[in-house]
């Protein structure tokens, strides 16, 4: 019971800290726990924050853009909030944990961990071995539950909910996972294969959490026996609820607010003030429609504010060791979402392309 009481206060002291800094140490922890855990507590932060950051990317050009509130989990009425939303906060903060714990040992940063070769030597298909040095997900998807499953310590629909979007974040780490080969033979002939499992980038953990996102299932829950707590009527309808749902499914509970509009008490800062991208090299179809979206959808209008950027240019190699460069400055045209009843200064040209001439 000790033990499972210093990790939830040490967890979420460190999940605390990711509201105020971005750079987290393991002085957010209890320095009273097992030793063994404050081994691995750096990456544990580590990897909360590089999922937060994924969060970020993943919903930059949407109307909620994973701020820093997000990890707060909660309503004004103290009452965590399970949204669609918060579903996908908890899966990639579980796979950022799970990543960077996995990463680490393959790297030989913990002492008690390195490869997985439980499997080396086996046949694994036609042409090719197990063998080399596969990341060991399974230490890293252990110690990730140890640490974030630990901050659900009730036992409502709530918690549960979040347990089990924890597990698809978990899950999203392995399917992920590529097979990786080298050659052997005569001649380079390649003969046969040596093949081990290796992390993808982290960057298709989230892309992949993301589509999970959009396909996210709301649970249609009796009321009457949510209301009733702990209790096992409550736990009933729960897991008749669940036993529906696939490991891999993120579900959520609640209609998400309305992000356009700013409400300070659930922490959304609304769409007003917002970039937006109209032009530019490379956009997919969702980025060019972002102005639509967060601005004229939204009630705003799209104003268009060209800034002057200073970068080099004309770089040239001097022998032996030196780059040279010039400093240009070009104006570039960026556009926000303002209201449409604000005055635009003079060097401002508005544009609102959701109305119709």
């Amino acid at each position: 019971m000790k033990r499972s009481t210093l990790l939830i206060l040490s967890i979420t002291g460190v999940y605390s800290a990711i509201l105020h800094t971005a750079a987290w140490s393991v002085n957010n922890f209890l320095m009273t726990g097992p030793k063994a855990y404050l081994t691995y507590s750096s990456s544990v932060a580590a990897g909360a924050h590089s999922g937060m950051e994924e969060c970020k990317f993943q919903f930059g050009w949407e109307r909620w853009n994973c701020p820093e509130s997000a990890l707060q989990l909660s309503t004004h009425n103290r009452l965590r909030s399970a949204t669609r939303e918060t579903s996908f906060v908890h899966a990639i903060s579980s796979a950022g944990v799970m990543y960077t714990l996995t990463r680490n040992c393959s790297l030989g940063d913990f002492e008690s961990c390195g490869c997985d070769d439980s499997r080396n030597g086996r046949v694994g298909g036609r042409g090719w071995v197990w063998g080399g040095c596969s990341d060991n997900v399974e230490f890293g998807e252990k110690v990730s539950k140890l640490f974030v499953d630990a901050l659900e310590t009730g036992h409502d629909t709530r918690a549960l909910i979040n347990l089990h979007n924890n597990e698809v974040g978990r899950l999203a780490v392995k399917d992920t996972m590529r097979r990786a080969c080298k050659c052997h033979g005569v001649s380079g002939s390649c003969s046969i294969q040596t093949c081990w499992l290796q992390l993808a980038e982290f960057r298709e953990v989230g892309n992949y959490l993301k589509i999970k996102y959009d396909q996210a299932h709301k649970l249609e829950m009796d009321k009457r026996r949510m209301r009733a707590g702990n209790s096992a009527d409550s736990r009933g309808a729960t897991a008749e609820t669940f036993h529906h749902i696939h490991a891999t499914e993120l579900v959520f509970l609640e209609d998400s607010p309305d992000y356009c509009t700013r409400n300070a008490s659930l922490g959304h800062h609304g769409t007003e003030g917002r970039e937006c991208l109209q032009t530019g090299k490379n956009l997919s179809q969702w980025e060019k429609r972002s102005c639509r979206r967060l601005c004229t959808e939204c009630g705003l209008r799209v104003e268009e504010r060209r800034t002057e950027v200073v970068a080099s240019c004309n770089c040239k190699f001097h022998w032996c060791c030196t780059v040279r460069c010039e400093q240009c400055r070009t104006l570039v045209a960026k556009h926000f979402c303002t209201r449409r009843d604000s005055a635009a200064p003079n060097h401002v040209r508005q544009r609102n392309r959701g109305h119709r001439r």
